[in-house]
C-alpha cells in the first residue's frame, strides 16, 4: 500500500502539480478506493499500474478529480471582493477610459461562485461601465464543476453561504429547492477547461486575475513558474489577487505586494523581466510527460486543487 501510495503521489505531482503528503493517506481510502471498486480492480496497485501506462485517459481524469475538493462559495473571504469593488475596479475604470475594455480571469473557478460574485459587483457599477466590453473568464480542470458553473444552479445551502439576500432576490430565480442565477448574470461569464501547468499565453492579456487558495498545494518551484507565466499575461498596471494564506515570501518573481492592500500583487514595473531561472527549468511539461488528455493543448490554463484537511 505504501509503495502504491507513493506511486500515486508521483502520478498526481507529474500530471497536475498537486503535492500530496503522507498525512493525506486517508484521501486514498475516501476518494480513490471507490474508483478501484467501481472499476472492479484488485487494488490500488492495479490502478496505479494503469495510470502509469496511460491506458485510460478517462480513469486518469477521474482519479485527479477525486483527489480534489472544489470548495468555494459566493463572496468567499469577503475581503478580496471588497478590494475588487473599492480598489481594483475604480483603478481600472480610470485607466481604461479610452480602451473601455476590461478582462478578468478567475483561475480555478470551480463551480462558478467567484466569477459570478465578480459579475454581480460589476453590475453594481453598470452606470460607470456603460458601453464597456467586460470579459470574465472562469477556468478549471474539472468538467464536472464547469458544467455546474455554466448552468448556474445552486442549492439553498450554497446560496446561503456568503450571498447577501438582496443579491439573491435580484439575480437568482428559484427552481424548486434550488436557485439559478439569471441569464443576464450567466452571460457575463464564460467557463472553459484548462490546466494550470500548461501554457496559457494564448488567452491574451488580463487586467485582473483572481488565483486564490491554489498555490499553497504546489512546491516553490511550481509556484514561481506559475506566477511567472501569469505575470506575463497580466497588464503592466493590472492586479493579481491570491488567497489569504498565500504570499510571495521566499519566491522570486517580478510581482510585488500592493503597498496598502494585503493579498493584492502587481508587476514590478511595466515589462519587468522574470527574476528566476525556475521559469525555464520548470516550464510547462511536454505532452509526453502528462497522461493522455492533460495539458496537451496550448489552451490549457488553470486547475483547482483543494485537498482536505
Amino acid at each position: 500500500m505504501s509503495q502504491a501510495f507513493d506511486a500515486l503521489c508521483e502520478f498526481l505531482r507529474r500530471s497536475s502539480g498537486l503535492v500530496m503528503e503522507q498525512s493525506k493517506k486517508y484521501l486514498v481510502e475516501s476518494r480513490v478506493m471507490p474508483i478501484v471498486r467501481r472499476e472492479k480492480l484488485s487494488g490500488l496497485e492495479e490502478l496505479v499500474l494503469i495510470l502509469q501506462k496511460g491506458q485510460s485517459p478517462k480513469l486518469a481524469k477521474d482519479v485527479i478529480e477525486a483527489m480534489t475538493i472544489n470548495e468555494t462559495y459566493f463572496f468567499r473571504d469577503k475581503g478580496p471582493f471588497d478590494q475588487f469593488r473599492s480598489v481594483m475596479l475604480p483603478a481600472m475604470i480610470a485607466a481604461r477610459q479610452s480602451e473601455r475594455r476590461l478582462r478578468i480571469w478567475s483561475a480555478a473557478a470551480s463551480t462558478g461562485q467567484e466569477a459570478y460574485s465578480l459579475a454581480m459587483i460589476i453590475e453594481e457599477q453598470a452606470a460607470k461601465l456603460a458601453g464597456w466590453k467586460i470579459e470574465i473568464l472562469g477556468t478549471d480542470l474539472s468538467d464536472q464543476v464547469l458544467d455546474k458553473a455554466r448552468k448556474g444552479i445552486y442549492s439553498q445551502f450554497e446560496v446561503q453561504r456568503g450571498l447577501p439576500t438582496p443579491m439573491l432576490l435580484r439575480h437568482f430565480n428559484q427552481i424548486g429547492d434550488s436557485w439559478q442565477i439569471s441569464d443576464a448574470m450567466r452571460s457575463k461569464a464564460t467557463f472553459r477547461q484548462m490546466n494550470l501547468l500548461a501554457d496559457y499565453t494564448s488567452l491574451g492579456r488580463f487586467d485582473i486575475i483572481f488565483c486564490r487558495n491554489v498555490l499553497i498545494y504546489f512546491d516553490a518551484a511550481r509556484k514561481m513558474d506559475i506566477l511567472g507565466r501569469m505575470s506575463r499575461i497580466l497588464a503592466p498596471d493590472g492586479f493579481l489577487t491570491l488567497g489569504a494564506s498565500e504570499s510571495l515570501i521566499g519566491l522570486k518573481t517580478d510581482l510585488v505586494a500592493h503597498p496598502e492592500h494585503r493579498g493584492i500583487f502587481q508587476r514590478n514595473g511595466a515589462g519587468a523581466p522574470i527574476q528566476s531561472d525556475h521559469a525555464t527549468r520548470f516550464a510547462t511539461p511536454p505532452a509526453s510527460a502528462l497522461p493522455p488528455g492533460f495539458g496537451a493543448t496550448a489552451l490549457s490554463a488553470a486547475n483547482r486543487f483543494r485537498t482536505a484537511g
